[in-house]
């Protein structure tokens, strides 16, 4: 089974920047996407950043601001975040989306951005 384990949230004032980390173990599937979600407080989760192939798609709010990549040698996925904005604030989580229809998910990781 495939584990997804997130790091890297922190408490940062606004404008700084963190490197959410993912990391996946046990059995490797075949992956066909990855990608970060948003929590925030009270919120529904929202999808921020996804990876396909070759291709990305980012929320509009964090275009510019966020980068989604891969290390497939390392098995992580990296979500940079710069220029953090109080609206930022949340869990975030990873997941991965494999070629039998299944779905991913790690427990997250807290981001609180202050003003």
């Amino acid at each position: 089974q495939l584990q997804l384990v997130e790091s890297g949230g922190d408490l940062v004032q606004a404008g700084g920047s963190l490197r959410l980390s993912c990391a996946m173990s046990g059995t490797i599937f075949a992956i066909n996407a990855m990608g970060w979600y948003h929590q925030a407080p009270g919120k529904q989760r929202e999808q921020v950043a996804v990876l396909r192939g070759g291709t990305t798609i980012y929320k509009e709010s964090v275009k510019g601001r966020f980068t989604i990549s891969r290390d497939t040698a390392k098995s992580m996925l990296y979500l940079q975040m710069n220029n953090l904005k109080a609206e930022d604030t949340g869990v975030y989580i990873c997941a991965a989306g494999d070629d039998r229809g299944g779905d991913h998910w790690g427990q997250g990781t807290q981001v609180t951005v202050s003003s």
